[in-house]
């Protein structure tokens, strides 16, 4: 699958909006490795250490570090780099972060998407655009069957509802500016990915289970569980990564019969509870213990949350590769070699990536 990636992003330009964070960086390190030309476009990262910095991520693009608010930076970057793909990750990604700032998270979230969607408008030549949401854009009634592509959009917290309006944005964009037909006269496609929940090395955000878990962990400290019957989607982040640079490529071939939304999640027997991925990690890890806490005055977030991922399975010929058991192994596995070898490290990411590409 490298070579059959490679031979649609090699030499070409992407546009990759939130390079310097979790997935950005994982997706920076991959259209590299495929011979892409990159210009990434983000914010400085806050954490410490961050992904971007531990893979040299300067050296793997022309970075940019601006932000999406600012529209006419952003329409010149683009007008100026002529992309032939646009990936958009960039955003304000944490529910409890949009309860503070719930009005700059739709600056960000959605403001932002239009602004992108904008400078892609004036682009005089053909691009294939994957624009990524969140499995949280649905309404979500916590009802056991699992959300398909064309099930209602919404959003209690802030967070999800800035990224169902972004969805609306894109809808509106595509059917105004880029609709299917009259392509010849725009050359623009425009896809969704809707993934979340996703897990892998790298991470050092706040408030994310996997991350929390693995700062405890590496102390020698009991883990603390703030929701712990939250049933989630859970995948490696190399998943829905895939999952994007496969629908990008489909885009390339065939733009008016993938300009739509894809769902990318794991197999429904691994949308598990907050304290069973606390489990696997602990063993994965080799030892730890954990307590929950929950605060009666805690944000509202999602009780139960599972995708239907068929469209994609038999429309992109994507399938996920890790059950929740491998996934939550090999991102332990990272975080274990960056604390024993960090001068490794570089190099263990590459092998984690040849080896789910290789078995895609």
């Amino acid at each position: 699958m490298i070579d059959e990636l490679k031979r649609t992003y090699a030499g070409k330009k992407v546009f990759l909006t939130g390079h310097t964070g979790f997935k950005g960086s994982w997706l920076l390190k991959i259209l590299h490795m495929l011979g892409a030309e990159v210009l990434g476009y983000a914010l400085t990262p806050t954490e410490q250490p961050n992904l971007y910095g531990v893979l040299q991520g300067d050296s793997l693009c022309h970075s940019l570090i601006a932000d999406l608010r600012d529209s006419a930076t952003l329409k010149k970057a683009v007008l100026n780099f002529q992309p032939d793909f646009v990936f958009h990750l960039a955003a304000q990604p944490l529910v409890r972060l949009s309860y503070q700032k719930p009005a700059e998270t739709f600056e960000i979230n959605t403001i932002g998407t239009a602004n992108l969607l904008d400078a892609v408008a004036q682009l005089n030549k053909r691009c294939n655009c994957v624009f990524i949401t969140t499995d949280k854009v649905y309404h979500n009634y916590e009802w056991e069957r699992p959300y398909h592509e064309n099930d209602r959009l919404g959003g209690y917290d802030p967070y999800s509802a800035s990224k169902a309006c972004a969805e609306l944005v894109i809808d509106s964009y595509r059917n105004s500016f880029f609709n299917i037909k009259s392509y010849q006269q725009h050359q623009k496609a425009i896809a969704v990915g809707r993934a979340g929940n996703v897990i892998g090395g790298g991470d050092w955000s706040e408030d994310r289970l996997i991350p929390d878990i693995i700062r405890a962990l590496s102390k020698n400290e009991q883990i603390e569980i703030r929701n712990p019957n939250s049933v989630r989607p859970w995948q490696h982040v190399l998943e829905p990564l895939y999952g994007y640079l496969l629908l990008g490529a489909k885009l390339y071939e065939q733009p008016k019969a993938f300009s739509e939304a894809y769902n990318f999640g794991p197999d429904v027997a691994d949308a598990l509870p907050v304290t069973q991925m606390a489990d696997l990690a602990i063993n994965a890890w080799g030892s730890g213990t954990y307590f929950i806490n929950q605060q009666a005055n805690q944000p509202h977030e999602a009780g139960l949350l599972k995708l239907d991922i068929n469209k994609a399975l038999t429309e992109l010929g994507w399938q996920p590769k890790y059950n929740a058991a491998e996934a939550v192994r090999i991102t332990c596995n990272w975080y274990k070699a960056y604390l024993d070898q960090p001068e490794e490290i570089v190099a263990f990411t590459e092998r984690q990536i040849i080896r789910f590409l290789d078995n895609a």
